[in-house]
């Protein structure tokens, strides 16, 4: 190591200077020295591939066909959704499924197929296996939506975990989703994308790879079908995609690549066909509906690393309610925390939290606790001393507890693949309870352990449970934070029953919906860092996270007033909606940024407000159907290319379509409309669609469009619920859904359906099954009728 290792070490943990950064030293070599004990050397490898066809046996959805050195297990689930696993590998035991897998379709059958091969038909989907293992997804018509090829192990010949390449082909006019967080989306071009939550020590940007949360999920959008494929093992991998190209004149098509690569891991994978709505729907069936988060957490949330005190926070508050700026949460950093200890609390700078948190709620602003999963090794931390009273820090291979270096210093990591352990740490958070927190944002659980080289994270060698299975940090680093995640949720479920939980986490895995939902980390201030902030939101999405947005601003530096307005801009039509920043970055308040900021801005909280019933109805048919809240442009539409390729606009649910200014000095942009008729919610002058649009986009606003006939739930001038209605066109209907809000509790409210219609020159609007009499009950706003 030389002196520049030991800076970077230094600046990674901020101001903790030089004996911070000393530790950050020590805990690399102790992980350097921990690994070359706990993992053997890999030694000399064989390579294996199935070789030909042996015998098929039939089996409940599918079967299992044995080759001569393998064998691969498929089944058809009633859902539809498509599994295999080579090796005997079966779909449990599986972190990323909800509960025990679905059920087999009795009407799929493993059925013997030409050339020796074999093939399983379902009602959805045709699976055909070939006589050496490639494995063929088909429509029911026959069109081959993914062909993989056959697989390929790496063995140790002294023994060991074997590393795995599945390479497949899909058409050549496909389309690449997906993978979690990529802030290079989200269309995911040709390139190499690992497999490996990550933090990168620095505010990312487009083309960082790998960030916080990483999935072995891709959407493959093309013209036959959209299909979703999910390579089930949490191991450290590689995804290298490879667009196809269609051939001109007598030139062959070119089919696009994919290839997976694991360290280890079983080999299986889950693949669903259909549209988009499907896929996402079957999806949430299989690792589960999406948490509902509170009203309040549909609103403004404004965080920042360093309020300080308690009178700091109050300065804030204050300071949006002086200016009729709306807010929501208040999110306090680590910098709360008495030395950076996780549960506690400054008594010196935040005396009486439980009385702020009591004040705050009276004005309707919840406060919200970060919460690091790092333990302060310190004899007398109540924590720390819970923690190894009940054996609930992750050890090394020869039976000693990790140690690293994170914001306390030398800490110790519970191991969150135990469900004794998740019992613990879930009972924890009745100390933030009890402060008068509301709600949760899981922070540093990739997770992280600064060193000054390397990975900054656990020894690959450490041991962790794996709900009793047992194995080492390789499989357990990237359902880290899925683990904390369930702790959380299922602790405070118990602690508070009557309340749904609020979470949101930096990192997390494929299923960590179930538990709540996400925000982009750490994203560099400047305009690459607006535009990767919707990549990742729309990414996140696809993955089947619906609940996630940016730091408003960017996490380090001082954005321009004008950036700094267009993210606010975004943001304020995303799910989460929250500003915050670094220590040592710039201020986030809006009135920070100069006057003409500040009006807009203000425009903006209003427009969120009014469209907070909206959000409320998008979270509840996100947690029933799994589709996310902010959808592509191709959502309804995949067989449209040029849509597949458009990545500076999206639909707000099935009713609006954003199109936000991402480059600094645009006042006028142009707009991809998909196919329909839609309306300028500035102007109400109708376009239609598909088309390219040009309007204008001053610095006070951004392109809204309203589809024809939508009826979306808004709040009215009194406050309460009312519907907005655009009017369909002359002789066509329309119509919408509508989730009242029915508090922060677990009940299931009705949904509302409308639907509108012309009749002769009257417009009419009823609730469905009411008949065309009366007017609805809620009250109604008409547009667009000058333009219908």
């Amino acid at each position: 190591m030389d002196g520049r290792d030991l800076v970077r070490s230094v600046k990674a943990v901020g101001s903790g200077g030089a004996a911070q950064g000393l530790r950050t030293v020590r805990a690399a070599w102790r992980r350097r020295r921990t690994d070359a004990i706990g993992l053997a050397r890999r030694g000399a490898e064989r390579a294996r591939v199935p070789g030909p066809v042996q015998e098929a046996v039939p089996g409940p959805g599918g079967g299992v066909v044995r080759f001569a050195r393998a064998e691969l297990r498929i089944t058809v689930a009633v859902t539809g959704a498509v599994f295999w696993g080579w090796d005997g590998a079966g779909p449990e035991p599986s972190y990323a499924l909800a509960g025990r897998c679905p059920r087999p379709d009795p009407r799929a059958a493993l059925e013997p197929d030409k050339d020796g091969g074999w093939r399983v038909v379902a009602e959805r989907v045709t699976v055909v296996v070939s006589r050496h293992g490639a494995v063929e997804v088909r429509t029911p018509g026959g069109v081959i939506l993914r062909r993989d090829l056959p697989p390929r192990w790496w063995e140790p010949v002294d023994g060991g975990t074997a590393r795995w390449m599945q390479r497949s082909e899909v058409p050549s006019d496909a389309r690449f989703f997906g993978l979690g967080g990529r802030a290079a989306g989200p269309r995911l071009r040709d390139g190499t994308y690992r497999l490996w939550n990550t933090d990168p020590g620095q505010p990312f940007a487009p083309g960082d790879d790998p960030l916080y949360i990483t999935m072995p999920v891709q959407m493959v959008v093309a013209d036959a079908a959209t299909h979703l494929v999910f390579h089930d093992t949490s191991w450290d991998g590689t995804v290298t995609l490879r667009e196809g190209r269609e051939g001109a004149g007598s030139g062959h098509d070119r089919a696009g690549v994919c290839e997976v690569r694991m360290d280890g891991g079983p080999l299986r994978c889950w693949v669903i066909v259909g549209t988009p709505a499907r896929v996402l729907r079957v999806w949430a069936s299989l690792t589960g509906a999406p948490a509902l988060p509170p009203a309040w957490a549909l609103g403004h949330h404004h965080a920042r690393w360093g309020f300080g005190s308690e009178q700091e926070v109050r300065r804030i508050v204050a300071g949006y309610q002086e200016r009729d700026l709306a807010l929501d949460a208040v999110h306090l950093d680590i910098d709360h925390y008495d030395g950076h200890r996780v549960f506690t609390a400054d008594r010196d700078r935040f005396p009486k939290l439980p009385s702020l948190a009591q004040e705050l709620r009276r004005d309707g602003i919840r406060l919200v606790s970060i919460v690091d999963p790092a333990v302060k090794a310190e004899p007398g931390n109540a924590v720390y001393d819970s923690g190894s009273a009940e054996d609930a820090f992750v050890r090394d291979a020869s039976g000693r507890i990790v140690e690293g270096v994170v914001w306390p210093g030398d800490s110790v990591y519970p191991d969150f693949t135990d469900p004794r352990v998740r019992r613990w740490w879930g009972g924890l958070y009745e100390e933030r309870l009890g402060q008068g927190f509301s709600g949760f944002w899981h922070d540093m659980n990739e997770p992280v352990s600064f060193t000054a080289f390397g990975e900054n994270t656990l020894p690959r060698s450490a041991r962790h449970s794996l709900e009793g299975r047992g194995g080492d940090h390789r499989e357990g680093h990237n359902v880290y934070a899925l683990g904390m995640a369930r702790a959380a949720f299922e602790g405070l479920r118990a602690l508070v029953p009557e309340e749904r939980p609020f979470l949101f986490s930096r990192s997390g895995w494929a299923g960590m919906q179930r538990y709540g939902g996400s925000w982009s980390g750490d994203v560099a201030t400047g305009w690459p860092g607006l535009r990767a902030s919707l990549s990742l939101v729309m990414g996140l999405g696809l993955c089947g996270v619906p609940y996630s947005g940016p730091d408003v601003g960017g996490f380090d530096g001082s954005p321009s007033p004008e950036l700094y307005l267009r993210w606010f801009q975004l943001a304020s039509y995303l799910p989460l909606f929250r500003t915050h920043a670094s220590l040592r970055a710039g201020r986030r308040e809006p009135w920070e940024f100069g006057d003409e900021v500040l009006e807009h801005a203000r425009v903006a909280l209003a427009e969120r407000r009014r469209l907070l019933p909206y959000f409320v109805t998008l979270a509840h048919l996100a947690r029933r159907t799994g589709a996310p809240y902010v959808r592509p442009l191709w959502w309804s539409n995949p067989e449209n290319r040029e849509l597949r390729d458009c990545e500076d606009a999206f639909l707000l649910g099935d009713s609006l379509l954003v199109a936000p200014v991402l480059e600094a000095g645009v006042r006028r942009r142009t707009v991809l409309l998909p196919r329909g008729r839609w309306y300028d919610t500035s102007t109400e002058v109708a376009y239609r669609g598909p088309a390219h649009v040009e309007v204008d986009a001053p610095l006070g606003r951004v392109p809204v469009f309203a589809r024809a006939g939508a009826v979306l739930p808004v709040q009215g001038e009194d406050g309460g619920l009312a519907l907005e209605v655009w009017a369909p066109a002359r002789g066509r209907s329309g119509g919408g859904l509508v989730v009242p809000d029915a508090g922060d509790g677990w009940a299931e409210p009705e949904i509302e359906r409308y639907v509108t219609r012309w009749k002769g020159r009257k417009l009419v609007i009823r609730r469905d099954g009411e008949g065309d009499g009366g007017e609805p009950a809620r009250p109604v706003r008409l547009r667009g009728l000058g333009h219908a």
